[in-house]
């Protein structure tokens, strides 16, 4: 019988159980999978299991990621999310397989993330949602290939001009942060589709051709959505027979 005042002691992982685990994916890629499965430490036995491309271990009650996980040298897929982990290890960084890594609902701050993780240059996922950062580590501007970026629910005020620079970047969650009235949710739009009204930075922030080569983007769209709106469906019709060049010179912008 468990003493008083102590909470049950985490599930225990052998190398068979992590064994009987692993699955084969739809695109036959190797997954474990040991969420929600009340683990309180890193299970070390599922390191004999190094080729692994997918690992989920989330929904755990895991407090630390020990160095050796960066063995897992084939993984391209990382779920860590719903645990109580408080810092990466720098390790993480030789993961170069890494395309999608959630480390969402833990207790990260923003020194317990490393620098190393300017080396995932291949990561195409990264959620950071639901911790206690009250920084973007600007580390994180040097993964070009970086298609969506979870940073809602944390404790941030501003978001690095580095993030908003990045060219494959399609969605930028930033939701519930205590950002500055003057940098609202209408300011930091959640996903990112390059329209008229996307602003990430504040015109501030802008130097002065940029910040007017926005606005006359701008002012471009505006004038063909309101010819879309005020022209008759029938002369749009025949429109169609040849290119809109002004609508091609838009979209270029």
């Amino acid at each position: 019988m468990a003493k008083s005042g102590k909470g049950p002691k985490g599930k225990k992982i052998t190398f068979n159980i992590a064994k009987n685990c692993v699955k084969i994916t739809f695109d036959g890629r190797k997954r474990l999978d040991l969420s929600k499965m009340g683990i309180t430490t890193f299970p070390k036995c599922i390191l004999r299991l190094s080729d692994i491309d997918e690992l989920d271990l989330s929904r755990n009650l895991i407090k630390k990621i020990p160095d050796s996980i960066s063995k897992f040298q084939n993984l391209r897929w990382l779920d860590l999310h719903s645990n109580y982990i408080d810092k990466l290890p720098e390790s993480i960084g030789q993961m170069t397989s890494l395309l999608y890594l959630n480390v969402s609902n833990n207790r990260l701050t923003t020194s317990g993330l490393p620098v190393e993780l300017n080396q995932l240059k291949n990561i195409r996922t990264v959620n950071l949602g639901l911790n206690h950062l009250d920084s973007v580590p600007t580390t994180l501007g040097a993964l070009k290939e970086l298609h969506e970026i979870g940073l809602h629910d944390n404790l941030l005020s501003s978001v690095p001009t580095s993030i908003a620079r990045l060219p494959k970047l399609k969605k930028l969650n930033t939701k519930r942060n205590p950002f500055p009235k003057e940098m609202d949710t209408d300011t930091f739009m959640d996903t990112i589709k390059r329209l008229d009204n996307l602003f990430l930075v504040e015109a501030k922030d802008l130097c002065g051709p940029c910040l007017k080569k926005c606005q006359q983007a701008r002012e471009k769209l505006n004038k063909i959505k309101n010819v879309a709106l005020t022209t008759p469906k029938r002369a749009i019709v025949s429109n169609l027979i040849s290119p809109n060049s002004t609508a091609k010179v838009s979209q270029e912008d």
